[in-house]
Formats: C-alpha cells, structure tokens, sequence
C-alpha cells in the first residue's frame, strides 16, 4: 500500500485488480458474489471438465471392477488351494498307514518266524524230547 502524497491524509492506492474485485469479476475468470466464490467457465472449458469426469467415472468403475474379480479369482484360488492341500494330506495319510499297515504285518510274520527258530533251535539242542 502507497500513500498519496498532497493532503497529508493516507489513502489506499487503487490498482486495477482490486477494481476488477469491485466490480465482481477477476482477471482469471473468477466471479465474486456475496461471500461465495463461483468458478465462471466457457462452454468449451465446460465440456473439457465434463469429459475429465466421465474418464474419472469410468476409471472408478474399471478398478471397481478389477477389484471385484480380483477378490473372486483370488477366493477360488483359495478354496483350490485348500482342497488340493486337503487331498494330497489325505492322500499322505492313507499311503502311511498302507505303510503301517504292512510294518504290522511283517512285524507279526517276523514274530512267527522267530517263534518256530526259537523252537526249532531248541528241539536242536534237545534231541531228547519229543515233539
């Protein structure tokens, strides 16, 4: 702010922007009503910002979209996930009891097997007592 020199007193100096301010309107298009500031824009500007929204729309939708099917694709990869991981554990358990299965058997075999050397071995050692 500048003083005006001449009578003494202090006095804003008026630029033109704060003329145009009085009036209403700034240079950038920007129209000033009672405490509201409205943007004033050309028809053209208008259908520019219109087609700026629509790309926002439409991108909104498209990652709402992907999202969705990202969320689905990723469900049904879970629930396969889950289902093969139960099988090849079941599949696990029944070949290791299959094992177990086979141990026992053996293991009774070897038992009888051992049972009939540890007779024979003794009717060896004994000739005396019959059978």
């Amino acid at each position: 702010m500048e003083e005006e020199g001449g009578d003494g007193g202090s006095r804003k100096r008026v630029k033109p922007s704060d003329e145009e301010e009085k009036e209403g309107e700034t240079r950038d298009g920007m129209r000033l009503d009672e405490n509201e500031t409205k943007l004033v824009a050309s028809d053209e500007m208008e259908l520019r910002i219109s087609q700026i929204l629509d790309k926002i729309e439409s991108f909104t939708h498209t990652v709402s979209n992907l999202l969705d099917s990202g969320k689905t694709m990723f469900k049904e990869l879970s629930n396969e996930f889950e289902e093969r991981l139960i099988m090849i554990h079941k599949e696990h358990v029944e070949k290791w009891q299959e094992e177990i299965k086979e141990l026992r058997l053996l293991d009774a075999s070897n038992e009888e097997t051992t049972s009939l050397l540890h007779n024979a071995r003794f009717l060896i050692q004994n000739p005396n007592i019959e059978a």
